[in-house]
């Protein structure tokens, strides 16, 4: 038996097919968003199934997430991101109690009670200062490739104090950090504690741990190190860290074939 789940995210979008039957990944993809959002997941969908040889009509369930969810129409149905980051997480990771989720154009702070299930959560959609975003601005500026910015951030020997909490204004902050021969080392490694730093503001104090780092700003190297500073915690990075939205999907996806209720959400 085999679910699927996508992720419609902001910035790309994941595809994660599951064996429901042992919760095995069998495949997962990621292709960068575009306009044509719903043809590019169905796209993936269609080119993991090929890749493995496993017919369409073999996938028994779909359910979609992420800010695109509700224009995905290979979709059986759609869960919010916030349980379905629950989800994945908790598969990957069973004892953990916080998440910090970091994507391209929002970041989000999960709760978990006990038995895994969301207690509250805190999310950052409006601005920038808080997620992928933010860095992106930097290496542009910068002209470096994004790749290059967690590198660049570990020769830092003094990072730069980068007080404006909206990029447009951080933008030009950095501009003036530049004219005064501030080094880009310096500049990346203060970016990145400003990003932690607005992580922190926004989940506040008293989180639970372990604390899990899931996103595609969780494969930035340095950024975890940034967040555990910022938050006085251990953070660790979740095992492939894009696709735990995508895997939480397909794992409710199963859940609904057996007709648990906690999976209609």
């Amino acid at each position: 038996m085999i679910c699927a789940g996508i992720d419609a995210g902001s910035r790309a979008t994941k595809v994660v097919l599951l064996d429901a039957d042992r919760l095995a990944v069998i495949a997962q993809g990621v292709v960068n968003q575009g306009v044509e959002q719903d043809a590019l997941a169905s796209g993936l969908l269609a080119s993991l199934l090929d890749e493995k040889g496993i017919g369409r009509d073999a996938v028994r369930r779909i359910v979609a997430t992420g800010y695109g969810r509700n224009i995905i129409s290979a979709a059986d149905t759609t869960i919010t991101e916030i349980t379905c980051q629950a989800t994945g997480v908790r598969h990957v990771a069973a004892d953990a109690m916080t998440i910090v989720d970091i994507g391209g154009q929002d970041s989000k702070m999960i709760r978990l009670g006990a038995e895994g299930g969301v207690r509250d959560f805190a999310m950052n959609d409006r601005c920038a200062a808080g997620t992928g975003r933010f860095l992106e601005v930097v290496a542009t500026r910068l002209n470096v490739g994004l790749e290059s910015l967690g590198e660049m951030a570990t020769r830092s020997e003094k990072p730069a104090a980068i007080s404006s909490m909206c990029v447009v204004f951080a933008e030009t902050e950095i501009i003036g950090l530049l004219a005064e021969g501030a080094f880009r080392e310096d500049i990346v490694a203060g970016v990145q504690a400003a990003i932690a730093a607005r992580i922190a503001a926004m989940g506040g104090r008293n989180m639970s741990t372990p604390v899990l780092f899931t996103g595609g700003v969780a494969l930035v190297p340095g950024m975890d190190a940034a967040l555990s500073k910022a938050l006085e915690l251990a953070v660790s990075v979740a095992p492939n860290p894009m696709f735990t939205g995508a895997l939480g999907a397909a794992i409710l996806a199963s859940r609904q074939l057996r007709g648990e209720k906690s999976a209609m959400l």
